[in-house]
């Protein structure tokens, strides 16, 4: 059985659309932990859109399952994990025009400096998966980076439409991470993946654990907004007398 690892990029998304204080990664950490999450996933890109390095330190220091970093290949983000030390490091390709990630490493193009980059988070003790299409060129490659895990990119299989271009996507997957488990790699995957089709990633055999982010972000926003309305309502409709409300100083009453 796939254990969840859950996103929170997009609560930093919210709160930097406004670049204030609220709401905080770490808090919402906490609640997916709640939740039932096996761990916490974060992408610290190099533009800073969303997750800032601050919330990075605040999840170490917080997250009680273990915390996964997403990150780009570069000298800056390896000696951001070799400080912070997370339970995981998933290298990613990143584009700052893109949305969201768009594909999976080329892993076979980025040849011994990859290696170099694996060897040096691995020799300090945090394990380095390689997020990828399911390719077989690509998967051998990352066998022989020394990585000990992959993570599946689940998108093609995510934006196929429902049928026979979907069945051949998923096959794909399936096929990929039989050739990963031969080769001694374990395997992750994600990406796109939804409550409507994530059942069949999550039955394939040897899938050790799903990473999830927009789609149970989005849920929550359905299945939560409704008390937080109530909530500000009541303050809204029925506020304490200013003399009563200790965050206002005297000189407004």
């Amino acid at each position: 059985m796939a254990s969840l690892g859950v996103n929170i990029d997009h609560i930093a998304t919210v709160r930097q659309a406004r670049r204030t204080v609220e709401p905080n990664p770490a808090s919402f950490a906490l609640l997916a932990e709640l939740g039932g999450a096996d761990g916490i996933t974060v992408h610290l890109r190099e533009d800073r859109r969303h997750i800032q390095d601050r919330d990075v330190e605040l999840l170490k220091a917080t997250v009680r399952s273990r915390l996964n970093l997403e990150m780009a290949a570069t000298t800056e983000m390896i000696g951001i994990a070799q400080m912070l030390k997370p339970a995981m490091v998933t290298l990613v390709p990143e584009r700052r025009e893109e949305v969201t990630t768009e594909g999976g490493l080329d892993v076979v193009s980025m040849g011994t400096l990859l290696k170099q980059q694996v060897q040096s988070l691995q020799g300090a003790g945090i394990p380095v998966s390689l997020f990828v299409d399911a390719n077989s060129e690509q998967l051998r490659a990352c066998r022989d980076s020394g990585a000990l895990w992959v993570e599946l990119h689940t998108g093609s299989y995510a934006d196929a439409p429902w049928g026979a271009k979907q069945a051949q996507e998923l096959a794909k997957l399936i096929e990929a991470t039989q050739h990963c488990r031969e080769m001694g790699l374990r395997v992750n995957a994600g990406h796109g993946l939804t409550y409507q089709n994530v059942e069949a990633i999550a039955a394939i055999p040897g899938i050790e654990e799903l990473n999830i982010g927009h789609t149970i972000i989005a849920r929550a926003l359905a299945v939560g907004l409704e008390q937080a309305v109530r909530d500000m309502k009541a303050l809204v409709v029925n506020p304490r007398p200013l003399e009563q409300n200790p965050g206002i100083g005297k000189e407004f009453i």
